[in-house]
């Protein structure tokens, strides 16, 4: 269980590689309930595929542009996203990055809606640990 405040500067996190094009910096995650906290940053024309929210998400667009089922989204916006959530395809126009907080996981979908991928609080945590350890 945290049982400390966090204090973090995350100009000095390193960026994660996730996906062609997006990198996160992992702020914060939570065995206790699943939750994560990352900043995404994302690339002119990079895209997170279709996947479907296994529990709540919110956002804030620090800079740029994302387009996705709800709409377009720009620098100091922010978003929610429900449970099951579905959204096809999520789209950078250009260079962006955003504060993302999820409360469980993120599963990816094939055509046929099959899993192909979790992302979830484990998944975030050791991925960056991965990093960390190879830089």
């Amino acid at each position: 269980m945290t049982t400390e405040d966090i204090l973090l500067r995350p100009e000095e996190l390193p960026w994660v590689p996730i996906a062609d094009g997006i990198d996160y910096r992992l702020l914060r995650t939570s065995p206790e309930t699943g939750t994560w906290t990352v900043i995404f940053r994302c690339q002119a024309g990079a895209t997170f595929d279709r996947h479907r929210h296994l529990a709540a998400g919110e956002y804030y667009v620090i800079k740029g542009r994302m387009s996705y089922r709800a709409g377009v989204a720009v620098t100091g916006d922010y978003g929610y996203e429900p449970l099951d959530s579905i959204h096809d395809c999520t789209v950078f126009e250009e260079y962006t990055e955003l504060l993302f907080t999820n409360h469980g996981p993120v599963v990816y979908l094939d055509e046929k809606d099959q899993v192909t991928s979790v992302l979830d609080h484990v998944v975030v945590r050791q991925l960056a640990e991965e990093h960390a350890a190879a830089a």
